[in-house]
């Protein structure tokens, strides 16, 4: 078993037997952040490509990593890139291969 095997919050829930609290909104107290203009011309530019394309992959590199990649430089680099890191933590539990998100 992989990450990508996993196919449903439910399943690593009860896998795992994690407890999901959505009572409280974490980020309720945050401020709006404006987007860089860089960042607003690219995703201006890359949407009607990635939407036309149509693949998680496409989707991916056009408009998540750029925005991902904004927010790390927002974060002064404090926080972590890893486009397509192997996260080998323990394959008897599935922790093994690539994150990556399952739509579906």
């Amino acid at each position: 078993m992989t990450y990508s095997e996993f196919r449903t919050i439910a399943q690593v829930r009860e896998l795992f037997d994690l407890k999901v609290d959505e009572s409280q909104n974490l980020f309720v107290d945050t401020p709006p952040s404006e987007v860089s203009e860089f960042l607003h011309q690219t995703l201006e530019r890359n949407i009607p490509l990635a939407n036309a394309i149509n693949t998680e992959k496409a989707r991916s590199e056009l408009l998540i990593a750029p925005t991902l990649l904004e927010i790390r430089q927002k974060f002064h680099n404090d926080v972590g890139f890893f486009s397509g890191s192997e996260f080998n933590i323990d394959a008897k539990l599935g922790l093994n291969g690539c994150c990556r998100v399952n739509a579906s």
